[in-house]
């Protein structure tokens, strides 16, 4: 894991360099380990380094090619690198190290780029600056573990790990109104946006490539469709462990120490017991809610004890409220997923003893784990039978049936069938706080079309992961780690691992209706039939008690000169009513934390030097 930055293009070089220096500096959190800074003509690229394979200067990156045409700067693993130069050394093809950074420009000058990336399995974001043909490539991997942003301006190029990059170079500076309104509906901004108007962030399997100022941006891959049972259902749970296994050998190579981030729940104990019987000892870690009912300590020891794992127990409790200034620094854009509050946490504390943590984030998402997974796919199977002028209706009048009480579940699942908007999320914002800035207010999903037989399940599933999965989850992983320079590696996320799982029928994936069942499955036999028949609880930081208990004082310093109404975004005196609500509440609501994360986040970016638009020319 690094932090990569670079500038393309017909620009003053010194001004360039200057530009690039500050991008890295922005990076240094995610590459405490060195920084390094190559140039040429037209291409200025910068690496901050966390070192994970081959800890010599051997490893330094900006990483240039033996003629000294081809220069690469990348963030992430590839786990079968080793495969690949092994190939790669049978065609004549020569090493100066031993890290997978290398294989990238052996493989590129081999193969092309567009081959290369199809080989490619591993997490990843690189930047490959080829001098001869004066071409610029920006590559992200599969699913989009890891970021990348770049921005386009006057045939310049300018590209980086985060868009705070971007903005400490002064590249990027204004705000946009979409992005704001769509972190006001959900907590967080999807792929689909940036907080700046002049960044994008580089799809998920897709390749850029730069060009004498012309920039076009293509995909490589794309998840398999559900396909017909080819399997039965002991023979996918066979397949899954035996894939499961594949990719947890994969992610235990390093040259430095390695931990588990281990849960009460299913995913995380199946990559202990797949470590455990690869033969590795590896420590555990665990956080801790005490008196909170998600705290899932107690679960979590009964799989360490039943592993013979080293087992750590790391609590989370209100003294931890300088963390909310952690989750503000830690994450480039406006964020306010709480369980990120307890991911930094760990972070913080694993790095003292590790520099890479497993994680069981994955799981749920492919392998079908959460409720509405079981709800979507039997609305999918009523939709069609449903009139079109009854789901019709529900999309248009459905949102004035009370959604709380006995009712909350059964309209939820009528969203379902209709395919109404609000199956995508609803704004938690009302008209009476937004705004005159956003007059248009708060999108409430996409547009409402209907479905054909069979296709709702595959365009929901669709939508969760190009907008929550990749946006908050996957977010919240790769700033947590990378704040306090760890590297992540989810199993669940391997290609082989994923294009199987994804490509099962639904009825396999919920066999006889049990969410996850292959999972459940594999946990039963190989752990214990505790663990199997366990509910999902999710995991979760008191953060609304916390913001008018041991926060206040924190919370009421925040508000006390709120941006957000100075500047437009929400009404006046709306931060203070929302406060006080809680205050009487003894809770505060979803609304007032999604204010609060985003007041805190703008107080942050304007507490920064003042950085003058970047003009290159």
């Amino acid at each position: 894991m690094c932090g990569i930055a670079g500038v393309v293009g017909t620009f003053d070089r010194a001004m360039a360099r200057e530009a690039v220096g500050r991008m890295a500096q922005s990076l240094a959190r995610r590459g405490p380990d060195g920084e390094g800074i190559e140039a040429w003509d037209k291409a200025v690229l910068s690496h901050r380094r966390l070192a994970i394979f081959d800890l010599s200067e051997a490893g330094r990156q900006p990483m240039r090619s033996s003629d000294g045409n081809i220069g690469v700067v990348f963030n992430g693993a590839i786990y079968n690198f080793l495969e690949l130069r092994k190939e790669l050394e049978s065609d004549g093809d020569t090493f100066m190290s031993n890290t997978d950074t290398e294989v990238l420009i052996q493989g590129y000058r081999r193969w092309g780029i567009d081959k290369l990336v199809t080989r490619l399995r591993g997490m990843f974001a690189f930047g490959l600056w080829d001098n001869r043909l004066q071409k610029l490539y920006l590559v992200r991997d599969r699913l989009g573990v890891k970021p990348l942003v770049f921005s386009v301006q006057g045939g310049v190029i300018a590209f980086a790990s985060t868009v705070r990059a971007l903005r400490q170079a002064g590249f990027v500076h204004e705000l946009d109104e979409q992005a704001i309104a769509e972190y006001l509906q959900l907590g967080f901004i999807s792929d689909e946006y940036s907080i700046y108007r002049e960044a994008r962030k580089l799809p998920p399997a897709s390749i850029l490539e730069w060009d004498d100022g012309k920039v076009a941006i293509r995909r490589y891959w794309s998840s398999p469709p559900v396909r017909p049972a080819s399997l039965s259902f002991e023979e996918s749970v066979e397949a899954a462990e035996e894939q499961l296994l594949r990719s947890v050998e994969m992610r235990l190579h390093a040259d430095v120490p390695i931990g588990i981030l281990l849960s009460g729940g299913i995913d995380s104990a199946l990559i202990c017991w797949a470590a455990t019987k690869l033969g590795r000892r590896i420590t555990a870690y665990t956080i801790g809610t005490p008196g909170d009912p998600w705290d899932e300590t107690a679960d979590a020891r009964n799989t360490a004890e039943t592993l013979g794992l080293d087992h750590r127990v790391l609590e989370m409790g209100s003294d931890d409220q300088y963390d909310i200034n952690d989750l503000v620094s830690a994450f480039a854009e406006p964020f306010a997923c709480s369980s990120a509050l307890g991911m930094l946490k760990v972070s913080k504390c694993v790095t003292a003893s590790s520099k890479v943590l497993l994680t069981g984030d994955g799981g749920d998402d492919v392998f079908l784990g959460y409720p509405r997974h079981r709800h979507v796919v039997l609305a999918g199977k009523l939709a069609p039978i449903v009139p079109y002028s009854l789901r019709k209706w529900w999309c248009r009048d459905g949102s004035l049936v009370p959604r709380g009480g006995p009712l909350r579940r059964i309209a939820t699942f009528l969203d379902y069938v209709a395919e109404s908007p609000t199956i995508h999320g609803r704004s938690v914002m009302g008209s009476k706080i937004l705004g005159d800035r956003l007059e248009n207010g708060v999108a409430g999903g996409d547009a409402w079309v209907p479905s054909t037989a069979g296709s709702l399940v595959g365009h929901f599933l669709d939508y969760e992961y190009r907008n929550r999965f990749v946006g908050e989850y996957l977010t919240k992983v790769d700033g947590a780690t990378m704040h306090y320079g760890l590297e992540a590696r989810s199993p669940f996320l391997d290609q082989g691992l994923w294009e199987f799982a994804a490509s099962l029928p639904y009825a396999v994936r919920l066999h006889q209706w049990r969410l996850k069942a292959i999972l459940r499955e594999v946990a039963g036999r190989r752990i214990s039939p505790r663990l199997a028949k366990g509910r999902k609880r999710g995991f979760g930081i008191p953060v609304h008690r916390w913001i008018v208990g041991p926060w206040r004082p924190l919370v009421e310093a925040i508000l006390r000169e709120p941006i957000l109404e100075k500047e437009g975004w929400i009404r006046h005196h709306a931060s203070s009513a929302l406060f006080q609500s809680a205050v009487k509440q003894g809770e505060a609501s979803l609304q007032l934390w999604y204010v609060l994360a985003l007041e805190r986040w703008m107080q942050f970016e304007r507490s920064q030097a003042n950085v003058k638009p970047c003009s290159l020319a």
